[in-house]
Protein backbone atom coordinates (compact mmCIF):
# COMPACT_ATOMS: atom_id res chain seq x y z
CA UNK A 1 0.00 0.00 0.00
CA UNK A 2 1.02 3.61 -0.09
CA UNK A 3 0.34 7.26 1.03
CA UNK A 4 -0.42 10.51 -0.36
CA UNK A 5 -0.72 13.88 1.12
CA UNK A 6 -2.14 16.50 0.12
CA UNK A 7 -2.08 19.77 1.50
CA UNK A 8 -5.39 22.03 1.44
CA UNK A 9 -6.88 25.44 1.96
CA UNK A 10 -5.36 28.51 3.46
CA UNK A 11 -3.87 26.43 6.85
CA UNK A 12 -2.29 24.05 4.33
CA UNK A 13 -3.88 21.28 6.42
CA UNK A 14 -2.83 17.90 5.26
CA UNK A 15 -5.23 15.37 3.90
CA UNK A 16 -4.08 11.86 3.28
CA UNK A 17 -4.65 9.00 1.31
CA UNK A 18 -4.57 5.20 1.66
CA UNK A 19 -4.54 3.16 -1.50
CA UNK A 20 -4.25 -0.27 -2.29
CA UNK A 21 -3.50 -1.89 -4.98
CA UNK A 22 -6.79 -2.01 -6.70
CA UNK A 23 -6.51 1.69 -6.74
CA UNK A 24 -9.17 1.89 -3.60
CA UNK A 25 -8.33 4.60 -0.95
CA UNK A 26 -9.14 5.96 2.86
CA UNK A 27 -9.49 9.73 2.73
CA UNK A 28 -7.91 11.74 5.92
CA UNK A 29 -8.94 14.81 6.85
CA UNK A 30 -10.73 16.33 3.74
CA UNK A 31 -10.25 20.01 5.11
CA UNK A 32 -10.47 22.39 1.84
CA UNK A 33 -10.81 22.80 -1.82
CA UNK A 34 -13.71 19.65 -2.17
CA UNK A 35 -13.67 20.14 -5.90
CA UNK A 36 -10.45 20.16 -6.63
CA UNK A 37 -9.63 17.10 -4.42
CA UNK A 38 -12.56 15.50 -5.95
CA UNK A 39 -10.77 16.39 -9.62
CA UNK A 40 -7.82 14.83 -7.72
CA UNK A 41 -9.61 11.53 -7.30
CA UNK A 42 -11.25 11.71 -10.65
CA UNK A 43 -7.52 11.83 -12.56
CA UNK A 44 -6.15 9.02 -10.72
CA UNK A 45 -9.12 6.99 -11.00
CA UNK A 46 -9.20 6.23 -6.90
CA UNK A 47 -12.46 4.74 -5.26
CA UNK A 48 -13.01 6.14 -2.11
CA UNK A 49 -14.10 3.67 0.82
CA UNK A 50 -14.50 5.55 3.48
CA UNK A 51 -13.15 9.53 5.19
CA UNK A 52 -11.93 9.15 8.52
CA UNK A 53 -11.51 12.28 10.55
CA UNK A 54 -8.76 12.59 13.16
CA UNK A 55 -10.85 15.60 14.73
CA UNK A 56 -13.26 18.15 13.81
CA UNK A 57 -11.61 21.36 13.98
CA UNK A 58 -12.98 23.28 10.97
CA UNK A 59 -9.35 23.22 8.91
CA UNK A 60 -10.17 19.23 8.61
CA UNK A 61 -13.55 19.28 7.52
CA UNK A 62 -14.51 21.79 4.97
CA UNK A 63 -14.27 19.57 2.22
CA UNK A 64 -16.16 16.37 4.06
CA UNK A 65 -19.97 17.10 2.53
CA UNK A 66 -18.53 17.73 -1.17
CA UNK A 67 -16.66 14.46 -0.68
CA UNK A 68 -18.74 12.41 1.09
CA UNK A 69 -22.12 13.42 -1.60
CA UNK A 70 -19.68 13.21 -4.62
CA UNK A 71 -18.52 9.26 -3.60
CA UNK A 72 -21.41 8.31 -1.88
CA UNK A 73 -19.43 6.94 1.54
CA UNK A 74 -19.37 7.37 5.33
CA UNK A 75 -17.79 9.13 7.73
CA UNK A 76 -16.33 8.69 10.95
CA UNK A 77 -15.56 10.55 13.88
CA UNK A 78 -14.63 9.93 17.34
CA UNK A 79 -18.15 10.63 19.70
CA UNK A 80 -16.89 12.84 21.66
CA UNK A 81 -17.19 15.63 18.35
CA UNK A 82 -20.04 14.26 16.69
CA UNK A 83 -21.59 17.36 17.42
CA UNK A 84 -18.75 19.82 16.05
CA UNK A 85 -19.35 19.08 12.43
CA UNK A 86 -22.76 20.91 12.73
CA UNK A 87 -22.03 23.89 15.00
CA UNK A 88 -19.42 26.53 14.06
CA UNK A 89 -18.76 27.21 17.88
CA UNK A 90 -17.44 23.86 18.56
CA UNK A 91 -15.32 23.33 15.48
CA UNK A 92 -13.64 26.94 15.65
CA UNK A 93 -14.59 28.11 11.98
CA UNK A 94 -16.86 31.04 14.36
CA UNK A 95 -14.05 32.52 15.81
CA UNK A 96 -11.48 32.81 12.56
CA UNK A 97 -12.33 35.27 9.42
CA UNK A 98 -12.98 32.66 7.00
CA UNK A 99 -16.65 32.49 7.63
CA UNK A 100 -18.90 29.63 9.20
CA UNK A 101 -18.16 25.68 8.12
CA UNK A 102 -20.19 23.17 8.95
CA UNK A 103 -20.89 19.57 7.75
CA UNK A 104 -23.54 17.18 8.02
CA UNK A 105 -23.35 14.52 10.55
CA UNK A 106 -21.13 11.86 10.71
CA UNK A 107 -22.21 8.48 9.55
CA UNK A 108 -20.20 6.08 12.19
CA UNK A 109 -19.29 7.69 15.33
CA UNK A 110 -16.32 5.71 16.78
CA UNK A 111 -17.13 4.79 20.16
CA UNK A 112 -13.97 3.63 21.41
CA UNK A 113 -10.33 2.39 20.18
CA UNK A 114 -11.21 -0.35 18.16
CA UNK A 115 -10.16 -1.59 14.52
CA UNK A 116 -11.49 -0.16 11.39
CA UNK A 117 -11.84 -2.79 8.34
CA UNK A 118 -12.45 -1.64 4.60
CA UNK A 119 -11.53 -3.90 1.88
CA UNK A 120 -7.94 -4.91 2.82
CA UNK A 121 -7.50 -1.85 4.83
CA UNK A 122 -6.78 -2.45 8.49
CA UNK A 123 -7.02 0.70 11.12
CA UNK A 124 -6.29 0.64 14.40
CA UNK A 125 -7.82 3.73 16.13
CA UNK A 126 -5.78 5.27 18.83
CA UNK A 127 -7.82 7.92 21.33
CA UNK A 128 -5.28 10.38 21.52
CA UNK A 129 -7.46 13.66 22.94
CA UNK A 130 -5.66 16.99 24.13
CA UNK A 131 -5.69 18.88 21.13
CA UNK A 132 -9.74 18.60 20.94
CA UNK A 133 -11.92 16.18 23.51
CA UNK A 134 -12.07 13.71 20.57
CA UNK A 135 -8.81 13.60 18.79
CA UNK A 136 -7.83 9.87 17.42
CA UNK A 137 -5.18 8.64 15.51
CA UNK A 138 -5.56 5.84 12.93
CA UNK A 139 -2.14 3.40 12.94
CA UNK A 140 -1.70 1.38 9.73
CA UNK A 141 0.43 -1.67 10.91
CA UNK A 142 0.93 -2.34 7.68
CA UNK A 143 2.16 0.25 5.83
CA UNK A 144 3.86 1.31 9.55
CA UNK A 145 2.07 4.89 9.49
CA UNK A 146 0.09 6.52 11.78
CA UNK A 147 -2.87 9.49 10.57
CA UNK A 148 -2.14 11.76 13.94
CA UNK A 149 -4.08 14.51 13.23
CA UNK A 150 -2.60 17.72 15.16
CA UNK A 151 -1.76 15.69 17.99
CA UNK A 152 2.23 15.17 17.34
CA UNK A 153 4.08 17.29 14.28
CA UNK A 154 8.08 17.73 13.30
CA UNK A 155 9.31 18.54 16.05
CA UNK A 156 6.54 20.21 17.82
CA UNK A 157 3.10 19.09 19.15
CA UNK A 158 -0.68 20.32 18.79
CA UNK A 159 -1.78 23.20 19.95
CA UNK A 160 -4.32 23.29 23.23
CA UNK A 161 -5.25 26.95 23.60
CA UNK A 162 -8.73 25.99 21.78
CA UNK A 163 -12.11 25.37 23.42
CA UNK A 164 -11.62 21.57 24.91
CA UNK A 165 -7.53 21.59 24.20
CA UNK A 166 -5.55 19.87 27.32
CA UNK A 167 -2.03 20.40 27.40
CA UNK A 168 -1.54 17.64 30.26
CA UNK A 169 -3.85 15.22 28.58
CA UNK A 170 -1.84 15.98 24.84
CA UNK A 171 1.08 15.11 26.38
CA UNK A 172 -0.11 11.44 28.07
CA UNK A 173 -1.97 11.12 24.32
CA UNK A 174 1.16 11.22 23.32
CA UNK A 175 3.82 9.33 25.13
CA UNK A 176 0.83 6.13 25.72
CA UNK A 177 -0.73 5.83 22.61
CA UNK A 178 1.83 7.55 19.88
CA UNK A 179 5.68 6.94 21.64
CA UNK A 180 4.39 2.88 21.97
CA UNK A 181 4.18 2.33 18.32
CA UNK A 182 7.50 0.53 16.67
CA UNK A 183 10.02 3.46 16.54
CA UNK A 184 10.48 3.36 12.22
CA UNK A 185 6.68 4.34 12.56
CA UNK A 186 6.01 7.36 9.83
CA UNK A 187 3.98 9.90 11.80
CA UNK A 188 1.60 11.82 8.98
CA UNK A 189 1.09 15.06 11.02
CA UNK A 190 -2.30 17.57 9.85
CA UNK A 191 0.35 20.07 9.37
CA UNK A 192 3.57 20.60 7.86
CA UNK A 193 5.98 17.46 6.81
CA UNK A 194 6.20 14.12 7.76
CA UNK A 195 8.60 12.98 10.77
CA UNK A 196 8.65 9.40 12.45
CA UNK A 197 8.80 7.99 16.04
CA UNK A 198 12.21 7.65 16.67
CA UNK A 199 12.85 10.90 15.39
CA UNK A 200 10.43 12.88 17.81
CA UNK A 201 11.38 10.22 20.52
CA UNK A 202 14.87 11.46 20.30
CA UNK A 203 14.22 15.72 19.36
CA UNK A 204 11.23 17.02 19.93
CA UNK A 205 11.67 19.45 22.56
CA UNK A 206 8.37 19.15 23.91
CA UNK A 207 8.67 15.63 24.81
CA UNK A 208 11.44 15.75 26.61
CA UNK A 209 11.68 13.46 30.22
CA UNK A 210 9.87 10.61 28.00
Amino acid sequence: MKWTQLPLGPLQTNAYLLINDKNECIIFDPGSEGEAFNAYLEEKSLKPLAILLTHAHFDHIGAVDSVRSKWNIPVYIHKKEKNWLMDPSLNGSQFFQLGPIKASPADHIIQGEEKLTFSNFELEVLFTPGHSPGSVSFYHKKSKVVFAGDALFAGSIGRTDLPGGNHDQLIQSIHNKLMTLPEETTVLSGHGMTTTIEREMDSNPFLNGF
